[in-house]
């Protein structure tokens, strides 16, 4: 009796009418690189039997939802989490058909219809949203994706039971053992939802993603969009079995009747949990009452109205804090301890304050918006692109795509929409009924004219924003990341010049609490290459960072497409497919790769004037606005140069008018090139001359704020030339600067010129007290930015400063920089500063040294800096083969160090009586020096070749390890504890040999 009430109330609830709509199947497939495609549209699998338990038992392969073995898919009837197999419902227990079908003409085989009831599954549309791995093809030989009528078939089998009350279906009314029980309750949370917006997708996949990595196991589905009668029997059988339900209700779920019957059994269970997608209950309640109110649509009504005590609606600006409030609670009720609150210590999410002062840009920031989110003023029925398998399709790019198995039939038909998430992979049997429509039609479905005029690919997920420098590029990546924020797990910012480019991404593995160490110095049954541990570095990174959970990354400044250690390609840093993580990339470069790109064009002129009256916002007559003007027209309207025109307005008592003549008054540098600046550089110099006297201005201001000569903000400014472009410490800074020689009188010869400027620095602030006031200053001028780097006073310094910067001091600056870099430099938070003074000392590839150091001094750097340096980017980063040049290179100096001293002691020997009687004390070789130059040789040569027995090269590490032990047995002897130290060393490199 309460079966047959059941159906006779199934088919109440709001549905669409048949309006005579067909089904067509494709009739050409075929495999796509290495996705394995499975059929569903056979005739055995659309006909149920009572021995479909026994089929898929006994050949699970043939099964239409089960993968071969050899597949990385895991289906959901082979899930550990769900077992659609575990109860099969008897012959006997099935409800009996309708009395008196309606007979219907259908023009396609039966094979090919939808079975099952007319009211409950028949969803209002044949059309699936495609996959993101799939792009179009204007090939009008392929299948196409087409919109097809859609009717119902009489179907001899039984139909399916609705949710109409809080009971299981029929299925699960028989006796269920209590391992069959447990093995359905493994299943932790079923998240419904239905719509082809894009965005709502996301939204669903990023929940899933963040449940699983609090340990809960969950099963994400859109019902509607099943096409196959078995994917809702085992979407149906996990909904009675999971501990919760999360429904995500938005407006079109109103008008789909799947999505009414999650929430009607979830309710009746008191295990709902519903999440409003851009709506809120008042509104659904209202698009309710439109409709007749019965018995069904007041319970949809109570249910909401009953759950939604736990508040949790979502819009542009709250994604994140709903992810995670839901998050809470469904851990909260099931009992779970939070995994994944592994945030970094001591950094912040976003590298540097928002600025206050970001004028403009509108239309710019518009342009990312539509391109990686689409038209959000859209209906929903726009985000749904129809996309054809074309020649990209299935071809794994990077670790992002072989993350997700898709599968066709490779006869065409239909396909599947399961999505079952654990703890790691993710096995996803997508669902695409084959569709629609011409060439023109799917152009026009492709893009999207956005509200600038432009058009734009609302699939894409890499953008680039190019222009010169000093145009403004890293502030407007920045008001975005602070805009968008809410819409991304977490805001990622890489450095993108090219010596750092792979450190800062191998950075973002603490950021994303993974763990990239090279293997352990133990005995394995095979020990890999340094060429896999590091690609197996990158591969984690890649495979967290390009998945399901989304995060904004943006690349600030990348210099080149190739990687400068090794040459990869840009491509096999970021794979096609970045799954839900956008990519916002600003460079220089006119073209990065295939990726969409916008010019940025210099700012409006009323934004410009807004800029260059400062943070005061100070309200200046006509005649002075002219020389704002003039401002404008000499630095190209520059972002950075207006910058610096605002700073220097805000902090000095000085007018536009005093201000413009004093730097006019500023000669040019002469036209002399300097071997340490690049060519572009260079040519960006002389490019713009009246930025340079800017900038110079600045230098001067700096020199004479508090009337002493050497300053110490002007020489931090010096010193922070020849750092990395990274955030730095105050105290970092300040002892590298206190190692500079006395600054010359090049700043001085100008002071007449700028008299009348020196005469307002007086009593306005900017005499600095300590570190953090200097460090300050420099912001306060616009030559530096502030970074949230805590603890302490950090800033980073604007490439174009540290540009100019260079051409002042040269390399006596270069030579203070390493050696406050040798005596507080810290590995685990100035990596890329440490890096910066090695390439300063050592030089790389084709670059010579800059800096020449002292023996005593080389020897205390390589201590102290290089080889923690190299250990570090070893051990934690699998930075093997630069961190074994490091070391090598080390090497090198000490040997030549050492022929020094031979050269010096040959020299006396052979030198005449008189000369040696000049010799003076401090002239002789230190001989305390020489050993230590020696020992510190063994002991490099003992940790290269620790550091290659990890990597297999016995041979070349034996080497090193015997020469180590000859250098301690003649310096310590052979009982002594480093000597028996590098001895265990060769004995285990020889063992291992042999078991190779």
């Amino acid at each position: 009796m309460a079966m047959d009430e059941e159906g006779s109330l199934a088919g109440k609830l709001p549905q669409e009418p048949p309006s005579g709509l067909t089904i067509k199947i494709s009739t050409s497939g075929s495999k796509i690189g290495k996705n394995i495609f499975t059929p569903l549209g056979c005739s055995n699998s659309d006909s149920t039997s009572p021995n479909l338990k026994n089929s898929i038992e006994s050949s699970p392969c043939n099964s239409p939802l089960v993968s071969p073995p050899s597949s990385a898919f895991v289906s959901a009837l082979q899930s550990p989490y769900i077992s659609p197999r575990a109860i099969t419902p008897k012959p006997q227990e099935n409800p009996a058909p309708p009395e008196n079908p309606t007979p219907v003409s259908h023009s396609s085989p039966p094979f090919s219809s939808y079975r099952g009831s007319q009211s409950d599954d028949i969803p209002s549309s044949s059309y699936t949203p495609p996959s993101d791995q799939y792009e179009y093809s204007d090939d009008p030989t392929e299948a196409k994706l087409k919109y097809v009528t859609c009717v119902p078939v009489p179907d001899p089998a039984p139909p399916r039971i609705s949710f109409s009350f809080p009971v299981p279906r029929i299925s699960f009314k028989g006796p269920v053992s209590p391992a069959s029980n447990a093995k359905l309750r493994s299943c932790d949370v079923y998240i419904g939802y239905h719509g082809q917006n894009p965005n709502l997708m996301r939204f669903c996949k990023w929940l899933k993603s963040e449940l699983e990595l609090q340990g809960i196991v969950c099963f994400v589905a859109d019902r509607a969009k099943y096409s196959n009668t078995q994917s809702h029997e085992i979407a149906d059988r996990v909904i009675c079995s999971v501990t919760h339900g999360v429904v995500v209700v938005t407006n079109s779920s109103i008008l789909n009747h799947p999505s009414l019957e999650e929430i009607r059994f979830f309710a009746q269970k008191k295990n709902l949990v519903p999440i409003f997608f851009n709506t809120d209950l008042a509104e659904i309640t209202g698009l309710l009452n439109c409709n007749s109110i019965d018995k069904e649509c007041r319970e949809v009504i109570d249910g909401l109205v009953k759950s939604n005590e736990l508040k949790l609606e979502v819009n542009e600006g709250n994604g994140r804090s709903c992810v995670a409030k839901a998050a809470g609670i469904l851990r909260a009720k099931l009992g779970r301890k939070s995994v994944a609150e592994k945030a970094a210590e001591g950094s912040e999410e976003i590298p540097f304050p928002r600025n206050k002062c970001f004028v403009g840009r509108e239309k710019e920031i518009m342009e990312i918006e539509t391109a990686l989110f689409g038209c959000t003023d859209s209906s929903e029925q726009d985000y749904a692109v129809p996309i054809i398998k074309g020649e990209t399709s299935g071809q794994s790019e990077g670790l992002a795509d072989e993350e997700s198995d898709t599968f066709s039939s490779s006869r065409g038909g239909r396909f599947i929409n399961l999505e079952l998430g654990g703890k790691c992979k993710e096995p996803t049997l997508e669902a695409w009924v084959e569709p629609v429509t011409g060439r023109n039609s799917l152009k026009r479905s492709k893009y999207k004219k956005s509200k600038s005029g432009n058009y734009k690919t609302l699939d894409s997920s890499v953008f680039c924003i190019n222009g010169v420098a000093g145009i403004g590029k890293t502030e407007l990546a920045l008001e975005f990341a602070y805009r968008y924020s809410q819409r991304y797990k977490m805001v990622l910012w890489v450095g993108g010049e090219a010596r750092y480019f792979r450190q800062n991404l191998l950075n973002l593995s603490q950021n994303l609490g993974l763990d990239v160490s090279a293997d352990a110095e133990k005995e394995r049954g095979r020990i890999r290459s340094f060429k896999e541990q590091e690609n197996e570095a990158f591969e984690r990174v890649k495979r967290e960072l390009f998945r399901d959970m989304p995060y904004l990354l943006i690349i600030d400044n990348l210099e080149t497409e190739r990687e400068w250690w090794e040459g990869k390609d840009l491509h096999d840093l970021i794979p096609r497919n970045t799954g839900g993580t956008h990519v916002i990339i600003t460079t220089r470069l006119s073209k990065t790769m295939n990726f969409d790109i916008m010019q940025l064009p210099p700012l409006e002129l009323t934004d410009a004037m807004v800029l260059m009256r400062g943070k005061r916002r100070r309200d200046y007559p006509t005649e002075e606005l002219q020389f704002l003007h003039k401002f404008d027209e000499k630095l190209g309207r520059l972002s950075f140069g207006l910058w610096l025109v605002g700073s220097l307005l805000s902090e000095l008592a000085i007018s536009p008018c005093a201000l413009f003549e004093a730097v006019n008054q500023v000669p040019l540098e002469d036209g002399s090139t300097y071997s340490y600046m690049s060519m572009s550089d260079e040519q960006y110099c002389k490019s713009n001359p009246f930025l340079m006297k800017l900038l110079h201005f600045s230098f001067i201001i700096l020199q004479q704020t508090d009337g002493r000569k050497n300053l110490l903000a002007l020489r931090m400014l010096l010193v922070g030339a020849w750092f990395a472009p990274a955030p730095i410490s105050a105290t970092l800074l300040a002892t590298a600067a206190k190692n500079m020689p006395a600054i010359g009188n090049g700043f001085r010869k100008w002071t007449k010129c700028v008299s009348l400027a020196f005469s307002c620095c007086s009593g306005c602030g900017l005499a600095p007290q300590s570190e953090e006031d200097a460090a300050t200053l420099l912001v306060k001028l616009g030559l530096a930015r502030r970074a949230n780097r805590q603890p302490g006073c950090w800033i980073q310094f604007h490439p174009i400063t540290q540009v100019f910067a260079r051409r002042k001091e040269g390399l006596s600056a270069a030579k203070a920089t390493v050696q406050g870099v040798r005596k507080v430099g810290n590995p685990s938070i100035n990596t890329n500063h440490l890096w910066a003074s090695a390439f300063l000392v050592f030089g790389f590839k084709s670059e010579p040294p800059l800096v020449q150091l002292k023996a005593i001094d080389m020897v205390l750097y390589i201590k102290k800096t290089a080889v923690p340096l190299a250990i570090r980017a070893f051990t934690t980063f699998s930075i093997c083969n630069s961190a074994l040049e490091l070391l090598k290179v080390c090497t090198n100096v000490l040997e030549e160090v050492e022929k020094s001293f031979v050269s010096q002691i040959q020299d006396w020997c052979h030198g005449s009586l008189c000369w040696k009687r000049n010799i003076h004390g401090h002239q002789r070789v230190d001989e305390y020096l020489w050993q230590d130059v020696t020992l510190l040789k063994a002991s490099l040569l003992e940790t290269r070749a620790k550091l290659l027995l990890r990597g297999g090269h016995f041979d070349g590490g034996e080497e090193l390890c015997r020469t180590c032990i000859s250098i301690r047995t003649v310096m310590l002897g052979h009982d002594h504890a480093q000597t028996l130290a590098a001895q265990e060393t060769l004995a285990k490199l020889v063992r291992m040999r042999s078991k190779v």
